[in-house]
């Protein structure tokens, strides 16, 4: 327990810090208008994604777990702060792999091959048999996708982080991590003052998705896939739900 609260209050004070550090250079990239209209910042974004993979490296068990965390988290908040900063109009995988089809590598290709190579790598780092290793890599870039698809409305993405991570403390410290680093910028997330964004979004989910199955055994990883493809395939709904009025 008091590792656990340790990893929370590691995630989210260093989350704090950096978004407090970004906040104080202030940067016209790094700015958009929310659903409202309203102009907020995307510093929770890279804050978040700092805060999150911090949190966890001492939380972890071991040096492969360690690895994992960092491959997922880092990579996942890498390719979500470019498609911040780049991001063209197209949504869904299709649109971005018919346009990688004709030769053109959209920032939306490069979320959807990054993370999905990191959480290959960080499935290797936590499994040791195949299938085992590809239905962890599944969890983790499918749990990334999740939290970015429910992240349309304030505070949607960093309440999913939570509510997704509290049954997970039952099993292992890990989720702490993300957790911690949700709750941090969750009353600036509500107040309309920052969104996560690309990055935060995904990389929460990357490192909450990396915890979900290093405590999974195959039947909880299967389950745990299956639902996440489903959400891929209804990504558009998913996205409509989350942003309802409620």
């Amino acid at each position: 327990m008091i590792r656990t609260a340790g990893a929370f209050g590691l995630a989210a004070g260093a989350t704090r810090a950096v978004y407090a550090g970004l906040r104080r250079r202030r940067d016209e990239r790094w700015e958009r208008k929310n659903h409202a209209g309203r102009t907020v910042d995307l510093y929770a974004g890279p804050a978040t994604a700092v805060g999150a993979v911090l949190g966890a490296l001492p939380a972890s068990a071991g040096r492969r777990e360690r690895a994992a965390v960092a491959v997922a988290g880092l990579v996942a908040g890498a390719c979500g702060a470019y498609d911040d900063v780049n991001g063209d109009h197209r949504r869904g995988f299709r649109a971005h792999l018919g346009a990688l089809r004709q030769g053109e590598v959209t920032s939306g290709a490069v979320k959807l091959l990054g993370i999905g190579a990191a959480g290959l790598v960080a499935g290797a780092l936590l499994k040791e048999r195949p299938v085992d290793r590809v239905l962890a890599g599944v969890v983790i870039a499918g749990t990334a996708h999740l939290v970015n698809l429910v992240d349309v409305r304030p505070g949607r993405a960093v309440l999913t982080v939570l509510a997704v991570g509290v049954p997970g403390l039952a099993r292992g410290r890990l989720a702490a991590a993300p957790m911690g680093a949700a709750a941090a910028v969750a009353a600036d997330d509500l107040g309309e003052r920052t969104m996560l964004g690309d990055a935060g979004a995904h990389a929460l989910g990357a490192v909450l998705g990396t915890a979900i199955a290093a405590a999974g055994g195959r039947a909880g990883l299967a389950a745990h896939a299956a639902g996440l493809v489903a959400v891929a395939a209804y990504g558009n709904t998913v996205s409509r739900l989350a942003g309802s009025p409620g």
